[in-house]
């Protein structure tokens, strides 16, 4: 389902008004984080060390506005094949959430700073896997070049921001996993399955800025 194209300015509003300015603290992050468990009726345990980890949400400043996604490599062992945006574990070198964000977005894809800016962050995510994300939302100019690393990506795409944030598009999915049924937020785009993570990743984006 696509709704009509959503205003590049009143995004930029929104996200001005609505983003968190500054990522929460670790042991803020933990407090209440989002994440698939929250579909279930399965009690959170909190892990005593999650890995820590960014993400870059970039939106491209297009006239209708879009999400930038890759597409992870196959020879992966973690997650091949999979629709996800740039991003990755938190390194000791990195000065905070944002330099990790940046820095993964080079490496993967290329996707220089001079081309990003950032508007704010999202709700911290845990992850089946013991990560915790912090999603870097960052507005991106339509200008901008890429060199894909093929050690990590197999691709890149855009999807318009109308689809992603329309909550008819919003589906919810189910698959045993560590003899748990789960369920996961799903958004399949023109033979693109984004789940998962990332999919959770849009859900707060839509209920922090779209949701009535």
């Amino acid at each position: 389902m696509r709704t009509a194209p959503l205003d590049t300015p009143d995004f930029l509003t929104l996200a001005a008004q609505r983003l968190r300015p500054e990522p929460p603290a670790l042991g803020d992050a933990l407090a209440n984080p989002r994440g698939d468990h929250s579909l279930d009726d399965v009690p959170l345990v909190h892990p005593l060390t999650p890995k820590e980890a960014a993400v870059l949400v970039p939106v491209v400043m297009r006239e209708e506005p879009t999400l930038l996604f890759t597409e992870r490599a196959t020879s992966l062992r973690q997650h091949s094949g999979q629709i996800a945006f740039p991003g990755g574990r938190v390194d000791p070198t990195d000065e905070s959430v944002l330099a990790a964000a940046y820095r993964e977005a080079q490496e993967e894809i290329g996707l220089d700073n001079r081309f990003i800016s950032p508007l704010g962050y999202l709700d911290p995510y845990l992850s089946t896997t013991n990560y915790l994300v912090i999603p870097v939302v960052a507005r991106v100019a339509p200008s901008y070049t890429l060199v894909l690393n093929p050690d990590e990506v197999a691709d890149t795409f855009e999807v318009p921001l109308s689809f992603l944030m329309e909550p008819a598009n919003h589906q919810l999915h189910a698959r045993e996993w560590q003899g748990i049924r789960r369920r996961y937020y799903a958004m399949p785009y023109e033979g693109r399955y984004i789940w998962g993570v990332t999919a959770g990743i849009l859900r707060n984006l839509y209920e922090r800025l779209y949701m009535p």
